[in-house]
């Protein structure tokens, strides 16, 4: 899948944390990872959070690795 989504030029929108390891620990380059930590909470309200995330931080998203959790969104920039 990211690799795909590389390929296409596209950010992957995820809630496996693996891709953090295939990012950090073995390098490979990404396009932009999200990471969505938003377990126990209803799909309208994930909506709502990822939502408002892209629309405050799109920019910053860009071949960076970001976590969305209640109350936080985390952005690791490009190394």
């Amino acid at each position: 899948m990211l690799g795909r989504a590389n390929e296409d030029g596209r950010l992957l929108v995820t809630v496996d944390k693996d891709f953090g390891e295939l990012v950090f620990r073995l390098g490979r380059i990404a396009t932009g990872v999200l990471l969505l930590r938003l377990s126990g909470l209803p799909p309208h309200d994930k909506a709502g959070l990822v939502s408002k995330a892209l629309d405050e931080h799109a920019g910053e998203m860009t071949a960076a690795f970001t976590v969305i959790s209640p109350g936080l969104v985390r952005i690791r920039p490009p190394m």
